[in-house]
């Protein structure tokens, strides 16, 4: 059963970090190495409507260890559920998008104009 909460922390950790990445990035760049991967990587399972890895290793160990399986996707188990919000109603998928997006757009937008200023500069001749 430890593995299983293992990789439910991992899990969330890796949904913080795509929801937050790009914003601490604009503190410290090189966030932005694990953050693209991480984002790619769960907007690409989510856009092919496939079931996320990390739920099914999850629910594979809680299975393998006697321990009680939920239905749905991790999202919908710890965070949705909990507060009376079915995962997969319209509203809700809207605020998730909104949520995940808005915040890397403007993020990603202030690290390309702060990146587009670093190129404009003149060099300083010594």
């Amino acid at each position: 059963m430890l593995l299983a909460d293992t990789v439910a922390v991992v899990h969330g950790a890796a949904v913080v970090l795509m929801l937050t990445g790009a914003v601490i990035a604009l503190w410290r760049p090189r966030v932005l190495w694990v953050h693209l991967p991480v984002s790619l990587a769960i907007l690409a399972v989510n856009r092919a409507g496939e079931p996320c890895p990390l739920t099914e290793l999850e629910l594979w160990l809680r299975s393998e260890a006697g321990g009680v399986v939920y239905d749905g996707g991790y999202l919908g188990h710890y965070v949705f559920a909990p507060i009376g919000l079915d995962v997969a109603g319209p509203s809700v998928q809207a605020g998730i998008y909104t949520v995940a997006l808005v915040p890397n757009v403007v993020a990603f937008a202030v690290l390309a104009v702060r990146a587009r200023r670093r190129r404009a500069r003149p060099a300083v001749a010594i």
